[in-house]
């Protein structure tokens, strides 16, 4: 890195260091049931030491109950009214309006997010909109009086067509010229931040052969790695994805637009053919990147040293309406009911922590056969409805519990969804199936088949 480089850095940390610290905030997301009031959750990010709060809209109740706070807010434009807002001034005008003016400035409104990892959808007319909308919006704060709040979008890993070595990142061709090199334009002009979500635990769990779970987790002590085009050398995972930003950006010429990690976190629990997430694991890692970007001075990253580096942790609950696999469902530091899953503290003041957390027990690939079965407390409507998709996708997949099969019990409807949902599993699930079904079904290792009755699994 050349000496100009170093000068610039250090100019941008004097000028950023007063006004940013390191301490992480808070993703605080919904998708949960019988989820804390907003009063009660704003008590639990304070309970956290958390300065910093980001949600994922930008839902009254909850800017209402951080009124008059020292919270700094990151409020959320929806992706669906992306597009409309991207072709109207009288839509952004109305939604800053609406959502912004009723509750600035004593509600601290700080930033403003276009969008939730938009480009990692494939929608045309929805990337071609972002960086429109994102005008908008700043325009849209600018004539209503609003001068102080940034504008950006949060980007997921996948923009990045490579990242590895750190030095080879690169954005994605499609997106590159036609929506990152505008992008960058913007958030370069106006003083803003690439917002990235960053998980080391993804990258780790696709190939746990190859990367160390303490390099995953900044617990390697003699792990490193060196890239040898920048001879920069990297003792934990997360410093090579944040780097590898810094890299695309600058080869499509935006070297100095700083970072924020808008997401990070690590699964507190997961299915069973998911590694890695565990209690012992996610309070290692948050707890651990807690205490690198509270360290004073700040050490940034290998390409960036010594920088100041803003991020949330994802997140205040376990969210149990979140689809996909497990572990979406289990990156929270609170349970829906208010208690802890473990002690955390975001201020980076508490080094020893005495709660006692269990013994890893899922950090290596499990090895035999699961079962999707039916989750207990499912609504038993929603689950007719979901026993009904799970036979009519596949063409035998239901068979054995129609009449004259072996499986065939009409009057237990839970026994019928179970080898259903199992069926389907065993099926589908190399095209990307998961154990799910809007949360009425769970992965089970214990084997429900009975007398003639053998119910399809998976093996690992």
């Amino acid at each position: 890195m050349g000496l100009l480089h170093l000068l610039t850095f250090s100019l941008l940390l004097f000028v950023s260091g007063a006004k940013f610290s390191g301490r992480p905030g808070v993703n605080y997301g919904q998708l949960g049931d019988s989820l804390p009031s907003p009063t009660e959750s704003v008590k639990l990010i304070r309970s956290l030491n958390a300065t910093r709060v980001k949600i994922y809209d930008a839902d009254h109740s909850i800017l209402e109950a951080l009124n008059g706070t020292d919270i700094a807010v990151s409020v959320m434009v929806p992706n669906e009214m992306i597009v409309n807002i991207s072709k109207s001034r009288t839509q952004s005008d109305n939604w800053v309006l609406t959502n912004v003016l009723p509750f600035y400035p004593t509600t601290k409104i700080l930033y403003l997010l276009v969008g939730n990892e938009v480009l990692s959808n494939p929608h045309p007319e929805l990337r071609s909109g972002l960086v429109p909308a994102m005008r908008k919006i700043k325009q849209s704060l600018k004539r209503l009086g609003v001068h102080k709040v940034k504008v950006g979008t949060t980007l997921a890993m996948d923009v990045l067509q490579t990242s590895y070595p750190p030095s080879s990142g690169e954005f994605r061709s499609d997106i590159s010229g036609l929506v990152m090199k505008p992008m960058l334009q913007f958030l370069n002009k106006t003083k803003s931040f690439l917002f990235v979500d960053v998980y080391p635990y993804f990258a780790w769990s696709q190939d746990p052969r190859n990367i160390d779970l303490d390099y995953a987790l900044f617990e390697s002590k003699n792990i490193t790695i060196t890239d040898p085009a920048t001879n920069l050398t990297y003792h934990n995972l997360f410093d090579q994805m944040v780097d590898a930003f810094v890299f695309a950006m600058e080869r499509i010429g935006y070297p100095d637009i700083r970072i924020w990690v808008s997401e990070t976190g690590w699964p507190n629990n997961g299915d069973y053919d998911q590694i890695g997430a565990n209690i012992f694991n996610a309070a290692t890692y948050n707890r651990n990147v807690v205490k690198k970007l509270t360290i004073d001075p700040p050490v940034g990253t290998p390409a960036r040293p010594g920088r100041v580096l803003p991020a949330f942790i994802f997140s205040l609950y376990n969210e149990n309406q979140k689809p996909g696999p497990g572990t979406e469902r289990h990156f929270g530091l609170y349970n829906p009911n208010g208690n802890p899953v473990y002690d955390m503290d975001l201020s980076g003041k508490t080094t020893e922590y005495e709660d006692v957390l269990p013994e890893p027990g899922n950090n290596e690939p499990y090895k035999g056969k699961i079962w999707c079965v039916v989750a207990k407390g499912a609504n038993w409507t929603e689950l007719g409805e979901a026993l009904s998709y799970a036979c009519s996708q596949g063409n035998n997949t239901c068979d054995p519990i129609r009449p004259g099969g072996p499986c065939n019990k009409p009057e237990f409807i839970l026994t019928h969804a179970s080898f259903a949902f199992s069926s389907y599993w065993a099926e589908f699930r190399k095209s990307g199936a998961t154990c799910h079904f809007n949360g009425l079904a769970t992965q089970t290792v214990k084997d429900p088949s009975y007398g003639r009755c053998e119910f399809p699994s998976v093996t690992l």
